[in-house]
Formats: structure tokens, sequence, C-alpha cells
């Protein structure tokens, strides 16, 4: 097995990673560092958790520290682009305490905070941006930022910020910067605008390409649970019950704020991160499912790229997605580092021919099974006692069509029926009020990610015609409490705590430090 030292990384850098218990390099690193160390531009392809992370922030260390100038206010460096605040953050994450040793200073830029701070690290001077590219360009424009210094360029996940509409700014980001520069271009895909990006802003760059999005993954299994509608939820809830983290995806964003306060409901610490929630809020239930305080996360495909959250051991698509990537992506957040998981498609009759397609484009043969919430297979694909917060509500299946929402939860189960759990919880009508004070995550932050998705097509970002649809099959859900996915101004009021559990289940827990991977 080849070292880092043996790679021609600094003993300082080597030291660093020893300290955070990384002594060995990932394919991709080994692959690139010869080639990004000596300056060339680089073109990584590779799949989601294969190790991108440091096959590029190692080489901008090195480089850095070894080199002749030092940091100015205003002008960073170094700069490496992430299409969401949360790949950002832990980008700077995984900087930090590399950069430390080094006599480096690194910080991140983005929108949904305030830029007062951004613009004060600025001016004070630092050696790497770590940035969005919206709020990257707003501080460009008003020359808190020049990039006529820049050494280091890094696009990461580069095919996801061509999906987000972000390209037209990143080429005017990358044309500030010094055409003698190195540039290092990291993604899953490289067809399409990547292709463009590489042919106009890069000089005879270097293809590595380790295990591509469509490799198979060894470590990973993959189910379809062919299900009635009524029983999705109970059978959410049993799967989420169990030991280890979850990952849950949802297509909306009101959908995602639904399902966290039912499962809550039921005796699940969950917590939701969508573009809804102001980013103090995400970074808090990223927290909270990082540590341990919250053993589910339910998400948009925010989520499905660079959330880096040790020991997934279940990804589960609640609503399956409409392209085969956004399942990749999604079902890399576990079977990461060589770690084994499992990822759980549920599947009603009308999404038959929909989810075959997709998994066929997808190039994986999941195992399918007809199921209901009794079914020996849950047991067996996430193995464990299931436990529940104090005096958790059960959720309801009843089949009789007149009773049941479209979202598969049980009508009149709020608080005319006084269901202690979800007054606790923050459910139902007596925290209308709260919701709509809060705004129901409405009018999400001009920075980021989600409010370009949504311009570009997405199916987020809808909840009125949500909510219309569920009045016109009779749900009732704002009147009743729980509620149904168009409840999205009477709900928890999740956006402002930030979290979609109680307080009493905010209990500290641990996740194991792994390699960060991207």
């Amino acid at each position: 097995m080849t070292t880092f030292t043996e790679l021609g990384l600094p003993k300082p850098l080597v030291d660093a990673l020893a300290a955070q218990g990384v002594t060995e390099p990932f394919p991709i690193q080994a692959a690139t560092l010869p080639h990004t160390l000596a300056g060339r531009d680089v073109l990584g392809r590779g799949r989601t958790g294969s190790g991108k992370t440091y096959g590029f922030v190692l080489p901008v260390l090195a480089r850095l520290a070894a080199g002749p100038t030092r940091r100015r206010p205003g002008r960073p460096r170094a700069l490496i682009l992430a299409p969401t605040r949360e790949l950002a953050t832990q980008i700077e994450a995984a900087i930090v305490p590399l950069a430390r040793p080094l006599g480096l200073k690194a910080t991140t830029i983005f929108g949904g905070v305030s830029a007062n701070p951004q613009i004060t690290r600025l001016r004070d001077g630092v050696d790497i941006v770590v940035a969005c590219p919206g709020r990257l360009a707003d501080h460009m424009r008003s020359g808190e930022a020049k990039l006529d210094k820049i050494e280091i360029t890094v696009l990461d996940e580069a095919d996801h910020m061509a999906d987000l509409g972000f390209l037209p700014e990143v080429r005017r980001i990358m044309a500030a910067t010094p055409e003698r520069g190195q540039r290092l271009l990291f993604s899953a895909t490289l067809d399409g605008g990547i292709d463009v990006l590489a042919k106009r802003f890069m000089n005879d760059p270097m293809l590595h390409s380790v295990d591509s999005a469509q490799s198979p993954v060894a470590t990973m299994t993959h189910h379809v649970l062919h299900l009635e509608e009524t029983h999705r939820l109970p059978v959410l809830v049993d799967l989420t019950a169990a030991p280890g983290r979850t990952l849950v995806f949802t297509r909306t964003k009101h959908r995602a704020k639904a399902l966290t306060r039912k499962l809550v409901a039921s005796g699940v610490p969950a917590v939701e991160l969508h573009g809804n929630l102001g980013q103090n809020a995400r970074t808090r239930n990223l927290e909270a499912f990082s540590s341990g305080t919250a053993k589910t996360l339910v998400a948009t495909d925010i989520a499905a790229r660079g959330i880096h959250v040790d020991d997934v051991t279940l990804v589960i698509h609640a609503d399956p997605p409409v392209e085969h990537k956004a399942y990749l992506h999604r079902s890399g957040r576990t079977a990461r580092a060589g770690a084994s998981g499992t990822v759980v498609t549920l599947m009603t009759d009308e999404q038959v021919s929909d989810v075959r397609a997709l998994t066929r484009k997808a190039g994986i043969s999941p195992t399918t099974t007809r199921i209901s919430p009794s079914h020996p297979l849950l047991a067996e694909l996430a193995p464990g006692d299931r436990s529940f917060t104090a005096s958790p509500r059960r959720p309801v299946v009843d089949n009789r069509p007149k009773t049941v929402t479209a979202s598969g939860a049980a009508p009149g189960t709020g608080r005319r029926r006084g269901a202690p759990s979800e007054n606790r919880g923050g459910l139902g009508a007596r925290t209308g009020g709260q919701s709509r004070r809060s705004g129901g995550g409405r009018g999400g932050p001009r920075q980021g990610t989600e409010p370009r998705a949504a311009r570009a097509g997405s199916s987020e970002g809808q909840p009125g015609q949500a909510r219309r649809e569920d009045q016109r099959r009779g749900s009732g859900a704002g009147r009743r409490g729980a509620g149904a996915e168009g409840a999205g101004r009477r709900g928890a009021g999740a956006d402002r705590r930030g979290s979609g559990q109680p307080s009493r289940n905010r209990r500290n827990g641990s996740g194991g430090r792994r390699q960060p991977n991207s």
C-alpha cells in the first residue's frame, strides 16, 4: 500500500493526517496526488464516498505551505467552490485541523447567514476560501473579495453545480482567477457543461477516473418494498425506530417537514433538512443527526450530495427520485469508505413502472418484496430492538379508504383525541400561531442551492399546490393536529426551532471519525 509520504506529502501534513486517524490514501487520492502536488491541472472523477475531498484538500494545503507568498487582506490564495452550504462547511471542517499546523487559515462564504463576519475574515486575510458561487459573487461585486492572487482553484461536485444552474456564475468566478493558476475539478460525471468548463479553463488536464457513479458498491444492498399507500408511514416508523442512523429522502420540502412531524409524533427522534429552513436551523439539525441526538434525518435532495455523516446504515427513498443520478447520490450517503449499508425504496402500485425504469438506468438490480407493516423482512433490513421516546403514539393503520389521508396517516388522531405526545411535540392547532409567525419556511434564503434548484424546475417549493390537493381529498389535516403533506403553515414550526423533535430527546451522542469523503 502506497503511503502519503511516498506520494510526496510533507511530514507536517502527514503527521496532521495521522492525528485525525488517516494513515492510508484512498485510490483516487493515490492516483491524483503525484500530479496535483506537481502543479498539474487535474480532472478527478469518482462516485460519492470515494475520497475526493482529501484528493484536493491535501495538494492545496501542501502547495500553499510550500509557496513563497503569504495571505493578504481580501485576496485569498486558494478557492474551493462547492454547490451547497453543508458541503462547504464540511470541506472547511476537513481543512482546519490540517491547516493549523501549517500556519494556514481558511474560511467559508455562503448565503443564508450574515455577510458581515465573512467580510471581516476576508479583510483580516485568509489563505483558503471555501465558497458557494452566489455569495462569493456578491463579495466580488462589492470589492471585498478579489481573486487576482488565487494560486489554486478547485471545483467540487461540479456536475451538481451544473444541475443547480450555477455554471454561468462559476464561469464568471473562474474567469476572475489568474490563467496561470492551477485548477482542479472533481465530479461524479464529466459530461455536458462540465466538459465545457474543462476545455475553457483547464490547461492540458490529467484525467483520473476511480469508481464512477455507475460503479456498483459491493458493500451496499438495494431493496424495493412494494406496499400499499396506507402502509407507508407504519413501515417508515418501524425502519427508523431500529438502532443506527437512518437518512430518509422525500421529493419535496413540505413532505420532508410533514414526515418529520409524523415520525416525532410516533416516538422516533427525527429532524429535517431542506431549503425552507434557515441556515442556523439547517446547521443545528445536521449537528443533531451527526451527534446522535436525532438518529433519523428526513431530507430533500439538498442532502444527497456532500453530507458526510459517519455510520449511516440505512438510506430510505420514501419518495423515489425522478432521475437515476439522484438515486445514486442519495444512496451514496451509506456504504461509505468501505463500510456496509442498505438502501430501501418504498414503491406503491402506481410507481412500479417508474421505479423499474429508475433502477435500470442506475445500473442496479434490487430485491423487490411485497410487504405489510408486520413483514419479517423489516427486521432484516433494520436489525435490532425498536425504541421510541416516552409515550409515543404509534401510527394508526386503517385500510378504509374514506378514513385515510393521501399520505398514509390516519386522520382524527390530533388534538380532538387529546394525544399527549403530539401536544408535547408541538403538533396540532395549539401551535398554529407560532408556525404562522415563523412563516412555515416561506421565502427561503436567496443564496445557497434550494431556491436555484426550485427555479430550475425542481418539484420542491410548491406547498400550496399540495395543500389544495389534500383539501380536494378531504383530509382536513390542518384542523385535526397531525396533518398531511399540505399542513405546512399549521405544522410543527420546525423551521424556527431547527429540530422536529421534543427537547427532552436532545441527548448527546457520538459518531465514529473517518476520512471525510465526497
